[in-house]
């Protein structure tokens, strides 16, 4: 929490506080997350100059208070992004130092929090990082003992009984990280259950210091690596089940990043049809060739539920018109894949001519079809096609939003929505303007639930690129109202979706299919509950997964027509 905070501070900052901003000392310990700082323009100091301009961030970790109140004597703006379970520490230690009790701190005394910790002890404080180290201090007639927050709770544990036998008059705080206690305790677990452990962090992270000791005592190999590129795959390779831990301070793309890199250790290994299927899968995905196809199963699934007999043109315009939309947004807004997905990015950089070309002729076919059934079905593609072309551009007059909003991509939580929309008007009411020009309660009906179900698909997409999305700016509806919330929509609008359709063919606005279909929704909602129980990783087969709900409704749809005739 704390990492993330302070990272979301330093991101935040830009834009919003004065330039230039600066952080004192390494905001936390992952060059990577401070490589993509330094990108950002955001700078690290670690002296305090006679005179200073701008914003300086306080690290997590936190400095001692006359750093800070120097920060500001010498003319800068300070953001304070101390962990507030550091902050907690440095009150009970500067509480403590004013009634004169000696602190005692249980950490490494080079640590910048443990620096930062001694700032508040009014000179009566004492660093020690083991037994001997304790027994070698003075007797206090009042002393407190506090931890470092990312300490390890096994030696906090010895240093209690220590403090309990030899100096039972010490008020002892139980100041580790109550995340950091509980990763501590898991990774332990997690190291018994598997052959190997990989610890993800940076190499001068200590709390991933400390998950790699953890792992190492029960026995098993482990790995402490900043980047996938640092896995040795040959070594892993013989392993049967891999755990993975990170630090706190590891960004969620670098997990992402190794753990994609171990999804494909089995195929590798394993027989060479199933290193072909995870290809195929993995490549179906790369060119949106898969999601196309959902497309088109949902539209498929749409017209029977419409009663649409001709469908087939409906269902090419619908593939193609994903096909091209999704491809052109990945070309022109992919900064967010560099950190969501990293393969699709290069993908799409290596690629580049070939699938513009393919974009562009996917959506000049699918207005060519759609030309042929009418001049009323083809502007409404044309008109769906220019907002998808649009949604990268900058079309909005800066002197209308001061320059704040000047593409729709920049409207918060825009994304989710518009892909929803868009595939709910190509799937169910472009069919019935091209078929009768009306629409029907039974075409709002279908088209609520079409759009319901792509909403759901983007908004689980965006959940998993959160990180991403705040590192390039884009304000998705999960980072707008938060990871949980947003699990709390998705399930209700599932259910609700559910219910729909099942009322809505017992009542006989839609025939018995959407009785069938409503299997959908609620596979969805069982998706959503593994994935946030942790049955489900992110990664290359989940997202298979996802995209496979649309092509359940179009075979359940096929089946259906089948046996109810």
């Amino acid at each position: 929490m704390g990492v993330r905070r302070a990272v979301d501070a330093a991101l935040d900052a830009p834009g919003n506080h004065k330039a230039p901003i600066q952080t004192f000392g390494p905001l936390i310990h992952n060059p990577q997350v401070m490589k993509l700082l330094e990108e950002k323009g955001i700078s690290v100091i670690t002296e305090i100059p006679s005179k200073g301009s701008g914003t300086v961030l306080i690290r997590a970790h936190g400095v001692p208070p006359e750093i800070k109140q120097g920060l500001i004597d010498a003319g800068f703006d300070v953001l304070d992004a101390t962990c507030p379970r550091v902050i907690k520490v440095q009150s009970i230690i500067q509480r403590h130092a004013r009634k004169n009790y000696a602190s005692i701190i249980i950490g490494d005394s080079d640590h910048p929090e443990v620096v930062g910790l001694l700032g508040y002890a009014e000179g009566k404080g004492c660093v020690v990082n083991g037994i001997e180290a304790l027994d070698r201090l003075p007797a206090f007639d009042k002393a407190i003992l506090v931890a470092q927050t990312t300490q390890s709770t096994v030696f906090f544990n010895e240093v209690k009984n220590w403090v309990s036998q030899k100096f039972p008059h010490y008020e002892i705080f139980n100041t580790i990280c109550d995340s950091t206690e509980r990763r501590q305790a898991e990774v332990k677990q997690l190291a018994q259950s598997v052959d190997v452990v990989i610890a993800v962090g940076g190499h001068n992270s200590g709390n991933t210091q400390r998950l790699a000791e953890i792992a190492r005592l029960t026995g098993k190999p482990v790995y402490h690596v900043e980047t996938e590129s640092e896995l040795d795959m040959q070594a892993l390779a013989s392993a049967k089940s891999i755990g993975i831990a990170a630090g706190a301070s590891t960004p969620n793309w670098i997990i992402s990043k190794v753990y994609r890199a171990l999804e494909t250790l089995p195929f590798q290994k394993g027989k060479r049809w199933k290193k072909a299927i995870f290809a195929i899968q993995r490549y179906l995905l790369l060119t949106n060739f898969y999601v196309s196809v959902g497309a088109g199963c949902l539209c498929f699934a749409c017209t029977r539920l419409l009663s649409i007999r001709d469908f087939l043109p409906y269902v090419i315009v619908s593939m193609l018109y994903v096909q091209s939309m999704h491809t052109l947004n990945h070309l022109t807004g992919n900064k967010e894949d560099r950190y969501n997905d990293p393969d699709r990015a290069a993908f799409y950089e290596k690629h580049i001519f070939f699938l513009t070309f393919f974009a562009l002729a996917s959506g000049g076919f699918g207005l060519l079809t759609a030309l042929t059934m009418g001049l009323g079905p083809f502007l409404t593609l044309f008109a769906m096609s220019l907002l998808g072309l649009s949604y990268n551009l900058k079309i909005i007059p800066k002197f209308l939003t001061g320059g704040k909003i000047r593409r729709i991509k920049d409207v918060p939580g825009s994304k989710t929505a518009l892909i929803a929309i868009a595939w709910g008007v190509v799937t169910s009411i472009f069919p019935v303007l091209a078929v009768s020009g009306k629409i029907s309660i039974g075409a709002i009906l279908v088209f609520v639930w079409s759009t319901g179900m792509v909403f759901v698909r983007s908004a689980f997409f965006d959940m998993l690129d959160m990180q991403g999305d705040r590192i390039v700016g884009k304000e998705t509806i999960p980072l707008l109202i938060g990871e949980k919330r947003a699990r709390r929509v998705l399930k209700r609008l599932l259910t609700v979706l559910s219910v729909l359709l099942f009322l809505s063919s017992a009542i006989g606005f839609l025939p018995s299919l959407g009785f069938f279909l409503t299997l959908s929704p609620l596979l969805m909602l069982l998706m959503l509950t593994s994935y946030e129980r942790v049955y489900l990783l992110p990664g290359v087969r989940l997202e298979f997964l996802v995209e496979t709900h649309f092509i359940v409704s179009g075979v359940i749809a096929v089946l259906w027509s089948l046996f109810s005739v």
